[in-house]
């Protein structure tokens, strides 16, 4: 089955006070680099970006990725969601969506959603904390994919995800659900590993 990953950089990073989250290092790369490599094993990859020549665009040099840009990024998370779906090849059974602002989530947690997928590939599959929380990752199959290509604004899937039967996918800890969108968000999840 073909399934395509979608993993959305093209966000303004605006709480990061002059900073770029995305270019943030993690496992001796910068984040979005290390995102898109987790995801590449797993299908072809495609990372949504602000435009081409993007400081972010230029950390993917070297990688088997297609970038894909979003003039109207400024809108939102539905602007991204949209291009990178409008984006993909006519034959694609089904996207994974990856925030690439979530360094906790690695290929293992893609990989057991991608899996939860394959047995039942009618329906939406979305990665959970332990506690039931829904987050990310999120699989959609193509009969979603003209609704997703609609998106505007910034409430994501939203839309897509109210009307749907989802699958959860519990992920370990909160893998799910970490994203780091401060610089104190950045500095609490380093002190982890201190």
């Amino acid at each position: 089955m073909s399934i395509a990953i979608l993993l959305l950089a093209a966000g303004a990073s605006s709480r990061m006070r002059g900073g770029d989250k995305l270019l943030e290092t993690v496992e001796n790369a910068p984040l979005v680099a290390t995102m898109a490599k987790r995801a590449i094993s797993l299908g072809p990859t495609y990372v949504t970006m602000p435009d081409l020549q993007h400081r972010r665009a230029k950390a993917l040099a070297g990688l088997n990725v297609t970038p894909i840009p979003v003039p109207n990024a400024i809108e939102g998370m539905g602007a991204s969601i949209c291009a990178g779906v409008n984006a993909l090849p006519t034959n694609t059974q089904a996207v994974m969506i990856v925030l690439a602002d979530m360094p906790d989530l690695g290929t293992q947690d893609m990989s057991m959603t991608i899996q939860s997928w394959k047995k039942n590939p009618d329906q939406i599959h979305r990665g959970t904390t332990q506690a039931g929380i829904f987050g990310h990752p999120v699989v959609f199959p193509a009969r979603c994919f003209d609704a997703l290509g609609r998106l505007k604004g910034d409430s994501g899937a939203g839309a897509v995800l109210k009307n749907e039967r989802v699958i959860p996918v519990i992920l370990p800890d909160e893998h799910a659900t970490t994203d780091l969108d401060t610089p104190e968000d950045w500095k609490n999840w380093r002190s982890k590993f201190n």
